[in-house]
């Protein structure tokens, strides 16, 4: 979610629950298996939204029963993940949505993480409507009619304006100073956690009421309630450079893998498996389904996508 600011994607702490795009910080619980010299174990930071997790489950399951590894996994949120990663008490991090600051201090100064190559998958955060409400008010899904709606979106935390509602406030956001600078007559409410948005959507859905939302891609939730995007200001490169006065979009951001640079270097297979793990926003969503909506454990989850798919990641292992 997100590159400026503080932290953006529950489902499960160390792929036990289902959803959130942020979590404690559990770095004092990091596996004393991280970056342990010469012994075939490898400890992934486990993000709290499910997209995340789906690539933790997969990758852990493919360690344990193709490679022989044994695989712990740790809960951080996003920017206390890095130092965690720095420090070696994870080994790797397989989806980050763009910290630039962090990747300036521990990849290009520090030199203590390495970057691991790209996820594959393309991340956007937005803005977005229920698509049977934009079907009815085509203007909606343009950011300058939304005072217009503003009424139609108020909730009872929203008080005298309109709700945009976000999810955890640790995710990265720009919301507060895009309805500030844009001068838009909304509140920003957060819901908490991925989980718990994720329920006011599918109540409101379920009773086709209007609501406005922060939310992002890929994500599993938009097969069960379509979304349509609303438009705000094009985003230009660093148009979002200064918290307070960002007043345009946000951007397409190419998902990135990192790694503690001495597990780089001496992880051997595991680390070079975890560099060639690349897979697409379908592969993501798939097995995302199946953990968040289906109610499968992430382990099963990740069983039947790696029975179903074995051309994909034969490349990885090779």
């Amino acid at each position: 979610m997100r590159v400026r600011k503080t932290a953006v994607i529950a489902a499960a702490s160390s792929l036990a629950l289902l959803t959130g795009c942020g979590a404690a910080d559990m770095t004092k619980q990091a596996s004393p298996f991280a970056n342990a010299q010469g012994a075939k174990t490898v400890t992934l930071s486990v993000q709290s939204w499910v997209g995340a997790q789906s690539n933790v489950a997969v990758a852990q399951y493919l360690l344990e029963h193709e490679m022989g590894y044994r695989v712990d996994t740790v809960q951080v949120d996003e920017v206390p993940a890095w130092d965690a990663l720095s420090q070696g008490r994870v080994d790797a991090l397989l989806e980050d949505w763009g910290h630039p600051e962090q990747e300036q201090r521990y990849v290009k100064d520090k030199k203590t993480i390495a970057p691991g190559g790209e996820l594959g998958v393309t991340g956007h955060i937005g803005w977005f409507v229920p698509t049977y409400f934009a079907k009815k008010h085509p203007d909606v899904t343009n950011w300058k009619n939304l005072n217009k709606y503003a009424d139609q979106f108020r909730t009872p935390e929203s008080g005298n304006k309109g709700q945009l509602m976000d999810g955890s406030p640790s995710y990265v956001t720009n919301d507060k100073a895009l309805v500030k600078n844009l001068k838009l007559d909304y509140q920003v409410v957060f819901a908490g956690s991925e989980a718990a948005q994720i329920t006011q959507m599918k109540q409101f859905a379920k009773e086709k009421k209007p609501f406005l939302t922060y939310w992002y891609s890929p994500q599993w939730l938009f097969k069960k309630v379509p979304m349509t995007e609303v438009k705000l200001p094009a985003y230009k490169e660093g148009c979002d450079a200064d918290p307070e006065k960002v007043a345009c979009a946000y951007p397409h951001t190419p998902l990135q893998k990192y790694l503690n640079s001495d597990f780089a270097k001496n992880g051997g297979k595991a680390a070079a498996f975890l560099k060639k793990f690349k897979w697409t926003t379908e592969d993501q969503n798939e097995v995302s389904l199946m953990i968040a909506d289906k109610k499968m454990t992430p382990e099963d989850a990740a069983k039947k996508w790696v029975d179903s798919h074995k051309s994909t990641w034969k490349k990885w292992l090779s």
